[in-house]
C-alpha cells in the first residue's frame, strides 16, 4: 500500500492585479491557515517521506509556513508540471515516483487535485469524505488517500480510499468562508 496526501495551497492574495497568477502570494488568512495545517499534518502521524509541489509562490509559501509550524520538512521536489495540472498529468507525475517513498504529499492547485481525488476514489457511495470533496475542496484542504498498489507506477483510476479530510475551518472556524471572499 502507498499513501498519498493532497494538500491544496492556502488562500492567496488577489490585491495586486499586476502579478501573474503564478506569482500571487498568500494573504493573511492563507498564512494563518498554512501554519495551522502544517501542525495538523505533523500531528496526523504519518512519516511523509517526500513532498512534490508546484513552484508557484502561493504553494512555496504554504509549504514554508506549514513546515515552520510543524518543525519539519520532508525533501521537496519542485515540478512545474503540477502548476494548474489536470488529473491525468498529476497521475502521470505520480507514476514517475521511485518506490523508496511509501508516503508522498503532493501540494498544488484546483481543479487538478480535486479531480485527482475523483479519479482515484471510486464513486460507489461508500465514501462520505469523497462526497464532501464533491461539495468543495477549499484552499489549504488536506486529504489522505490509501492506494491499493505496491508501486507508484501502478496508480490508476479507482485504486484508492479517501481516509482523511481536513480543512482549516475544521480546526478554526475563523478560517472558514466569509462574505468578503
Amino acid at each position: 500500500m502507498k499513501r498519498l496526501a493532497l494538500f491544496r495551497h492556502a488562500k492567496s492574495d488577489w490585491n495586486d492585479a499586476r502579478l501573474r497568477d503564478f506569482d500571487r502570494p498568500l494573504n493573511q488568512r492563507g498564512r494563518t491557515g498554512a501554519a495551522l495545517m502544517g501542525l495538523h499534518i505533523r500531528d496526523y502521524g504519518v512519516d511523509w517521506q517526500r513532498i512534490i509541489a508546484s513552484p508557484a509562490v502561493r504553494v512555496t509559501q504554504t509549504i514554508e509556513l506549514g513546515s515552520e509550524a510543524a518543525g519539519h520538512t520532508p525533501p521537496v521536489i519542485w515540478d512545474r508540471r503540477i502548476y494548474l495540472a489536470s488529473s491525468p498529468t498529476l497521475m502521470e507525475l505520480l507514476r514517475e515516483q521511485d518506490e523508496q517513498a511509501d508516503a508522498i504529499i503532493m501540494v498544488g492547485h484546483n481543479p487538478g487535485l480535486e479531480d485527482l481525488i475523483f479519479d482515484l476514489v471510486p464513486d460507489d457511495g461508500k465514501s462520505p469524505l469523497r462526497d464532501e470533496v464533491e461539495d468543495k475542496f477549499p484552499t489549504a484542504a488536506f486529504a489522505v488517500l490509501e492506494l491499493a498498489i505496491d508501486a507508484w507506477s501502478e496508480i490508476d483510476d479507482g485504486c484508492a480510499r479517501l481516509v482523511h479530510l481536513m480543512r482549516p475551518r475544521d480546526l478554526d472556524a475563523r478560517l472558514g468562508p466569509s462574505l468578503e471572499d
